[in-house]
């Protein structure tokens, strides 16, 4: 199957304030990104705060112009594109569910006119057909139609966030992208929130992006999950078996520190705090916090090698085995106490 979207060597570094008036320190907040989505997958996104979800989030979907690589939409380069092009392109063919819906929305535009917005924008049908598009849309994300005239503060924050997901499929989107789309909601509103993205994916046949702190959720969400750590992608592996079968150590404790009912273990631990993106180590960046970290780690950042199945790759000098239990890696990391 031809990819959706494809990013190849991807970087996106910021200037700072800090550093010397002649040379500005950068964060490099997305470094050497290869990644592949195709019509109808969901992939899901984890890593630890500041590893650079969001980031890949919004260079997915052309928000963010990467520093150097490519982004690659349908076969052509995104940003060799004419910026007319690209605009029409983007915005009609991706959509994007940010995590706050309280500040996603326009407080002082009903829910109609925040709906139809996009519509008008692209010129996609006559103005009653655009109301007709307004109530599918509303239909669709399960909201009563007798709140067209309301406005966001108006709404629970369910609702706000329904609105979002609404806007995001105005236009028929190929892609939509939703970044920590519940995490700002109460537990019972948030399943509902996720129940419907599913719902959606299955009926709409969507590509769908999820990035989350939810670990647990992005693995019932996603048909392959990515993990991140400080600006790279460390590991990339099919949801059904990244809980006992992902091969870095990064991932491994990630989804050691999820709580389980029926199995519940201890978290691998990690020492010390996640290094700066403005100097990050050399090598490995994971290799400050590794327990399995060797002067190799310090000296080469490992290449991708590709695990047992066809769809799982990572990038680790020491990886775990396969089927190693996650219960032996906890003793393992444990700081040995001195003889």
């Amino acid at each position: 199957m031809s990819a959706l979207v494809e990013l190849r060597n991807t970087h996106v570094t910021h200037r700072t304030r800090t550093g010397t008036p002649f040379t500005r320190n950068r964060i490099h907040a997305l470094t050497a990104a290869d990644l592949t989505l195709t019509p109808g997958e969901t992939l899901g996104v984890v890593g630890e705060s500041g590893c650079g979800k969001s980031t890949l989030a919004k260079v997915l979907v052309g928000v963010t112009r990467p520093t150097s690589g490519t982004v690659s939409f349908k076969g052509r380069d995104l940003w060799s594109m004419p910026a007319a092009e690209r605009r029409a392109t983007v915005g009609a063919s991706t959509g994007m569910v940010f995590q706050d819906p309280s500040t996603a929305l326009n407080r002082r535009l009903p829910v109609r006119r925040i709906l139809r917005d996009p519509l008008d924008v692209h010129a996609r049908g006559s103005r009653a057909g655009r109301e007709e598009r307004v109530r599918e849309l509303m239909a669709l994300v399960g909201l009563p139609r007798a709140l067209g005239d309301a406005l966001p503060g108006q709404l629970s924050g369910g609702q706000r966030q329904r609105v979002a997901i609404a806007r995001a499929l105005a236009l028929d989107p190929d892609l939509v992208v939703a970044d920590e789309p519940t995490s700002a909601l109460d537990v019972s509103v948030r399943a509902q929130i996720l129940n419907l993205l599913l719902d959606l994916r299955g009926r709409l046949g969507l590509a769908l992006v999820f990035v989350s702190h939810d670990i647990q959720t992005v693995r019932r969400m996603s048909d392959r999950v990515i993990t991140m750590y400080l600006g790279r992608i460390v590991e990339e592996c099919p949801a059904d078996q990244v809980t006992d079968r992902a091969r870095h150590p990064y991932t491994r404790a990630l989804f050691s520190a999820t709580p389980g009912l029926l199995d519940p273990i201890d978290p691998i631990p990690l020492a010390g705090p996640v290094p700066s993106a403005i100097r990050p180590p050399s090598g490995c960046p994971f290799r400050t916090r590794c327990w399995r970290a060797d002067d190799r780690c310090a000296a080469v950042m490992p290449d991708f090698s590709a695990a047992s199945h066809t769809a799982h790759r990572y990038r680790c000098h020491h990886p775990v085995e396969e089927d190693q239990p996650t219960r032996d890696l906890v003793r393992q990391s444990l700081p040995r106490e001195p003889p």
